[in-house]
């Protein structure tokens, strides 16, 4: 392993390997795929980038966040080592200068999301070139059971065979012993190959903090004399610019980042944040995944965590650098219905699921469905992440199986005159490359190929038209766009018949929605427990070598927790309740057609947002979020003694 610490001290500058590093590393480079479950800040990332230096092909590194790619890509740059990633931002021109270089094999490492697997040309692309391994950071996401789990990555495995990648490499800093059996059964991993490292950090402090009267004095309080970077995680974006203006009033350095700030404007706060110009970032927990930031000195939860998953990773952004820092939670049960409120949001009604169930039925065609997410979002009314989980269960469920993704819509400029590119090829292909130019309906710059002619006089595949139009921009002859991304399936028309299929999807859906009310209901028991909360914690993650007592928590120091409700916020009269919803009923009757199901009525008082409400601005309508402080089941129970019509 001498030259293994070469290359490290030579490339990376580090002196020696951090626990499980080198495990990892000399187990895939005997061939074997692993699963590394390391904490937060541990040096997850080193693992593929030392193996990928030593593999002779490409390392295709699945990543689910764009920040926490462009983190990783900054530091293999900085090390000189050849690495690019394809994603939205590029510029066709970029995007083709990648694929160049990666032909070429300059290119070692390339970051991807999953969703780029969808896409025809890049899938295309990907066949024709050698990969050495597939990593999947926050690997978790492959799980349902996990906390963060991405209907897409169920895919990945089958994206590897695919693919004919030999190597995959799992990597993960939150993951029980539920999930971690679940990733390594996915990708074959043997036991021996699950490399986990202990998840009890000895530096982090833990304080969990009840409420008791103005929690923005008690955040002020918490931040006295404190010198150093910090986060303040709160759940809502109003809430971030609330908390942020509140700290600036009382001196304290703060900025406001959640996913509704400009993308410009997120770029610089980070930045700000990583150099030192801000102290303090409020955030939701749209901020974090792409920070390398090693001297964060505290992590402030002002709102409850959605899960202990995510309390673990949030708090692991602090002390990276091994010095002492304090996680503290401002704890009270005011916000469990806001983050109940989210789940419950995500949960389709069993006539959406039949609607879905219903147009698979109508639009197939010759055993084949195609599939425009968006569209088929509105015109269910699920919101786009449960309805990709529902897809994926139908794919489970033999009922659909993925064919290939492709662009409804392609287009194309030229940057040199036609006839300059026809000279420069000859017989067929000159023949075809004249077909698809003579087919293609020109709109001022813009040309759109007609696929259907071209494939009926040139007798070529769809294929070969995107490989030859391709082929034009590697060369620079035209500038390719592609959009409306649809996704084909076979469908099994027999299964698909199968009677109470929508109620079992929905009792599906329901089971989840269980699942994750129950994670919430962990979390806050996890608050109020008796015992050392470090210790606890590392056991949630099923590490049992952290000490029973660490001496460095709040239940350490004698303080248990015991938290309630700080406000009882009042409901609005009967009367009034009953004006909104029917006002709401009467309104959507009239836009819709449809009549509004007691479950939609619920999810108007609580404020929560689906395809129909945002399609018909419901938010402006009064009596919209007037419940939202309350508990859903709540909600549900006063609807039905109220019998709106």
């Amino acid at each position: 392993m001498s030259d293994l610490n070469n290359l490290l001290k030579q490339t990376f500058g580090f002196n020696a390997f951090r626990p499980g590093q080198e495990q990892t590393v000399g187990q895939l480079l005997q061939g074997h795929s692993s699963l590394a479950i390391f904490p937060t800040g541990s040096g997850k990332s080193l693992c593929y980038q030392v193996t990928a230096l030593k593999l002779p092909h490409l390392t295709l590194v699945v990543s689910p966040l764009l920040a926490l790619m462009k983190d990783q890509l900054d530091f293999l740059q900085q090390k000189n080592i050849p690495a690019a990633s394809i994603d939205s931002t590029l510029t066709p021109q970029q995007n083709q200068e990648v694929m160049t270089r990666i032909r070429s094999g300059q290119i070692k490492i390339l970051m991807v999301s999953v969703e780029r697997f969808k896409n025809e040309r890049f899938r295309q692309f990907i066949e024709s070139v050698p990969v050495s391994m597939l990593v999947v950071d926050e690997a978790h996401c492959i799980s349902e059971w996990g906390h963060n789990f991405r209907p897409d990555y169920l895919k990945l495995p089958a994206y590897r065979q695919q693919l004919n990648i030999p190597l995959a490499l799992l990597l993960t800093a939150t993951a029980t012993r539920q999930v971690k059996r679940d990733m390594a059964q996915k990708f074959a991993i043997e036991p021996q190959h699950i490399v986990q490292t202990g998840f009890y950090r000895n530096n982090l402090d833990l304080t969990v903090l009840p409420v008791s009267g103005d929690k923005q004095q008690q955040l002020l309080q918490s931040l006295h004399n404190r010198s150093g970077a910090g986060i303040v995680y709160v759940t809502l974006q109003h809430s971030a610019e609330q908390v942020a203006d509140f700290l600036n009033k009382n001196n304290i350095q703060a900025q406001a980042y959640h996913a509704g700030l400009k993308d410009e404007h997120r770029q610089q706060i980070q930045s700000d944040f990583m150099s030192g110009h801000i102290q303090v970032v409020v955030a939701t927990i749209a901020f974090g995944m792409g920070i390398d930031k090693a001297d964060i000195r505290y992590v402030i939860h002002y709102d409850l965590p959605k899960s202990i998953e995510n309390y673990s990773q949030e708090i692991g952004r602090a002390g990276r650098d091994g010095a002492a820092s304090d996680c503290i939670t401002l704890a009270s049960l005011d916000g469990i219905p806001v983050l109940e409120n989210f789940v419950y949001g995500d949960t389709p009604e069993q006539d959406s699921i039949e609607a879905v169930l219903q147009n698979i039925r109508q639009d197939s065609h010759q055993g084949q469905w195609e599939l425009q997410l968006l569209s088929l979002s509105n015109e269910t009314n699920i919101r786009q992440l449960p309805l990709k989980t529902l897809l994926v269960q139908l794919e489970l469920m033999g009922i659909l199986q993925s064919m290939y993704t492709y662009f409804a819509e392609f287009k194309y400029k030229f940057l040199l005159e036609p006839q300059q590119i026809l000279a420069q090829f000859s017989g067929e292909r000159q023949s075809f490359l004249a077909t698809i130019f003579e087919l293609t309906l020109m709109k001022k710059i813009w040309g759109q190929p007609d696929f259907d002619r071209i494939t009926h006089q040139s007798g070529s595949e769809r294929s070969r038209i995107i490989a030859a139009l391709e082929y034009l921009q590697e060369k620079q002859m035209i500038e390719l766009s592609a959009t409306k991304m649809t996704e084909v399936f076979r469908v099994d028309d027999t299964r698909l018949q199968e009677s109470d299929l929508s109620g079992r999807l929905h009792h599906y859906f329901a089971d989840k929605e269980k699942k994750e009310i129950s994670r919430i209901a962990t979390l806050i028991r996890f608050f109020q427990l008796d015992r050392c909360l470090s210790h606890n914690l590392a056991r949630y993650f099923d590490d049992s070598q952290s000490p029973e007592q660490c001496g460095h928590c709040s239940v350490c120091r004698g303080q248990v927790a015991h938290l309630s409700r700080t406000e009882h916020p009042p409901w609005p009269s009967d009367d009034q309740l009953r004006n909104d919803l029917n006002n709401f009923i009467t309104t959507m009757k009239s836009k819709t057609g449809q009549q509004m199901s007691q479950e939609t009525c619920c999810r108007f008082l609580a404020g929560i947002r689906i395809p129909v409400f945002s399609r018909n601005k419901v938010s402006q309508l009064p009596g919209f979020a007037s419940c939202e402080q309350q508990g859903y089941q709540q909600i549900r129970d006063k609807i039905a003694s109220l019998n709106p019509v």
